[in-house]
């Protein structure tokens, strides 16, 4: 039986590459895969999935607007074995539910990667409806630089202080946010503590 899939993480806890990695076992085995992800994420161009230590493929991009279950089956997708979508927080709600009827309906495993919360803490709602829907949800850990599991996606700003305010998309990688565990968040804040951000520490 299908289950849809739910695997999040703090930012640099490899989501991506996991599910590119997931995308090349499934094809290792002669499956196809149908590989997503929401047009609200354009950092690596129109239709490239790309991750932090190099691993890349063409994705197709998913329109705030769009049907996945109405596209799924318009354009032959059907065939297809599994769906992997990635940045699925930027998924909407109804998009979700899609995402579910596609299971319930096709017996298709859909996985999601992606962040559960924003730089304030606050669920993001796709991951919200995720949370909520999925048959199965998994952490995918990383670690603060204190050593303690990193649980929020800390915006840091170009002056390298914690950011707490602001619209919740705002795309960056490690010029802009950094994976912390909740204690050294709510401390770096109330010291007003400089961060150094790991794009910018030296080699």
């Amino acid at each position: 039986m299908a289950k849809l899939y739910f695997k999040y993480g703090a930012m640099g806890s490899s989501k991506t590459a996991q599910a590119l990695i997931t995308k090349y076992n499934y094809e290792e085995n002669d499956l196809r895969v149908w590989l997503v992800k929401p047009s609200a994420d354009s950092r690596d161009g129109s239709d490239i999935l790309r991750s932090r230590i190099g691993l890349e493929a063409r994705v197709e991009i998913l329109p705030p607007e769009g049907d996945v279950y109405a596209l799924f089956r318009q354009t032959g997708r059907v065939a297809c074995d599994v769906i992997i979508v990635d940045e699925c927080q930027f998924l909407t709600p109804e998009q979700v539910d899609q995402l579910r009827t596609i299971v319930d309906e096709e017996n298709l495993p859909v996985i999601c990667f992606g962040l559960r919360t924003d730089f304030r803490c606050r669920l993001f709602e796709g991951s919200r409806r995720l949370m909520e829907v999925a048959d199965t949800i998994q952490e995918i850990k990383t670690i603060c630089d204190c050593g303690a599991k990193a649980t929020v996606n800390a915006r840091v700003d170009a002056d390298g202080y914690i950011v707490t305010q602001g619209q919740q998309l705002m795309l960056g990688g490690n010029d802009r946010y950094i994976a912390m565990c909740h204690k050294c968040w709510v401390r770096g804040i109330a010291a007003h503590k400089k961060i150094r951000l790991h794009s910018s520490q030296p080699k």
